[in-house]
């Protein structure tokens, strides 16, 4: 096993909107930062919000596609390309990591925003390989953050565990404005889940609905919190918590982004 100096950390990114790839914000200016720092990984292994389905599932390909599941957008977004390799190895190792689960080697899924719309920042070269694994919908919090757990040696192998979703996503209430001021709910919500994480009370994240009283509002329907639930499964006994970014955009979406672990030497 390698040193613990050659450990990479966990990171959770909230997303937000898909023009969030297009943009230059105080988010997207974090996540490059972020990605400046990092030492290159050999790979990238990316749970997203966007692969939230009735199995679990790997990419094997060699090249999978960039993905723009979305509506409504500019023609820009919809031209973006993220032209990362897959690694058909990690795919294997994510199965033998994960059994006796079952996951499916998928040569059809690809990368979806929730990836390119933060590695197009976070990785803008594209030149390390990025496979995706699928979010089994049918089961209960706890599922996820084993899958996260039993993940976690991946980071001692040179590879990035990229969780991204929103800890608050509440689309039915979302302003689309700038100037648009964040819900109080949304706020209390996201701050009770910020100081979780802080303390690493990972019970209380694994049962957002008590954590404060906005929770139903704040997760309206679950696909976009469970990417938290993997990286704090991966999270070490001895691994801080480093805020990267926060706020509410667009009145009701999170954008808190988090770093779990040291950051190794470049």
């Amino acid at each position: 096993m390698p040193e613990q100096s050659q450990r990479l950390p966990v990171v959770f990114i909230g997303h937000g909107t898909p023009m969030n790839t297009l943009a230059d914000n105080r988010y997207t200016e974090a996540w490059r930062k972020l990605g400046a720092a990092l030492p290159r990984p050999k790979a990238v292994l990316v749970i997203s919000a966007h692969w939230y389905v009735g199995e679990s599932a790997v990419t094997a390909m060699p090249r999978p596609k960039t993905i723009h599941d979305f509506y409504g957008f500019p023609p820009p977004l919809f031209a973006f390309q993220y032209p990362a390799a897959g690694d058909p190895q990690l795919a294997t190792r994510v199965q033998q990591l994960l059994a006796p689960i079952a996951v499916r080697r998928d040569e059809n899924w690809g990368l979806d925003h929730g990836a390119w719309s933060v590695l197009a920042h976070l990785l803008p070269s594209a030149e390390v390989p990025v496979v995706e694994l699928s979010m089994d919908g049918r089961q209960p919090a706890t599922f996820h953050y084993e899958l996260g757990r039993k993940l976690a040696p991946l980071r001692d192998e040179g590879v990035l565990i990229l969780a991204s979703g929103n800890i608050v996503h509440n689309l039915g209430m979302m302003e689309r404005s700038d100037a648009a001021q964040a819900f109080p709910w949304a706020m209390q919500f996201n701050n009770a889940a910020r100081g979780s994480l802080l303390r690493k009370d990972h019970a209380a994240l694994l049962n957002p609905m008590s954590l404060d009283t906005g929770a139903r509002l704040a997760i309206p329907t679950p696909e976009h919190y469970l990417p938290l639930l993997y990286a704090i499964g991966a999270q070490s006994d001895d691994d801080a918590v480093e805020v990267l970014v926060d706020g509410i955009d667009l009145a009701s979406i999170s954008m808190l982004s988090v770093v779990i672990g040291s950051m190794p030497p470049r």
